[in-house]
């Protein structure tokens, strides 16, 4: 299957890392090629550094830029939105929750065509955590695979099992924020017997890490501690165990036993799965 093409959709800057920057290493290591589309550039973003909005979201793409690199040569694309924000939503005008999803989703297809691409990465429906944004890539992604006949749209998510017990490790971790509490993720990402695909990237959890590193704006800012720097801090076993393994979501596939390890695995329609 060397020479398919995976495009990998998301919200903002450093939401490929987590989720996908594994997924997108190997697929490069194999042969493959991979466009990584964020929506917006993410200037709606907490950052320690004294910046306004559109120099932050030129840094930030510049970081997405270096992340890409360090996964092993991802090209990037910015589809041309404004970051809607969480905490303080955004007026901008063409802030990405407010977009009308049918015309993003047409943009979208536009680039999946001109890519041939083979495989579709999105999130799923909740957005993993909710984030307007992220539920926004769900909608457009999938409607954009329709109009283009992308064969095959995978959910990014996690497998909520070890996630609850992940972070109840975590809480042993020096600097979490004091709000922080395992059982809030119990409805988040995805119930485990719905996931058809386990990615194991453990040989690429070192580019994983740079990648995460190469969004330096995202570790400060705030008044409690942010995701990435806890990340980066994490005992060397501990991240491994965290980020070595990648889940998807293939909604019209039967979840297959084992869980498929190949994005690529049944890419055309009269194609059969295979275990791999």
């Amino acid at each position: 299957m060397s020479g398919s093409t995976l495009v990998s959709f998301h919200a903002h800057p450093d939401d490929e890392v987590a989720l996908t920057g594994g997924t997108i290493a190997k697929a490069l290591s194999a042969g493959h090629r991979v466009v990584i589309v964020v929506a917006t550039r993410g200037e709606a973003g907490l950052t320690g550094e004294a910046l306004d909005r559109e120099r932050l979201a030129d840094l930030r793409l510049s970081e997405l830029r270096s992340s890409a690199a360090a996964l092993g040569g991802a090209e990037v694309v910015w589809l041309g939105y404004a970051d809607s924000g969480l905490d303080d939503p955004t007026d901008h005008p063409d802030a990405f929750v407010d977009t009308d999803p049918e015309a993003a989703a047409h943009r979208l297809a536009e680039l999946l065509r001109r890519e041939d691409a083979t495989v579709l990465t999105t999130y799923d429906p909740a957005g993993g955590y909710g984030h307007p944004d992220h539920v926004q890539v769900h909608r457009v992604g999938r409607r954009a695979a329709t109009l283009a006949g992308t064969p095959v749209v995978l959910e990014a998510t996690v497998d909520r099992a070890p996630l609850l017990c992940l972070a109840r490790l975590l809480r042993i971790v020096p600097g979490l924020p004091p709000g922080f509490r395992p059982r809030a993720l119990e409805h988040s990402f995805s119930d485990p017997h719905a996931i058809t695909h386990e990615i194991d990237v453990r040989a690429f959890v070192d580019r994983k890490r740079a990648a995460m590193a190469a969004h330096g704006s995202q570790s400060t800012g705030g008044e409690t501690p942010r995701s990435l720097a806890v990340f980066l801090r994490l005992p060397r076993f501990v991240f491994d165990r965290l980020f070595g393994r990648e889940w998807f979501v293939r909604p019209e596939l039967p979840v297959p036993s084992p869980r498929l390890d190949d994005v690529f695995a049944g890419k055309r329609s009269d194609e059969p799965l295979q275990e791999v």
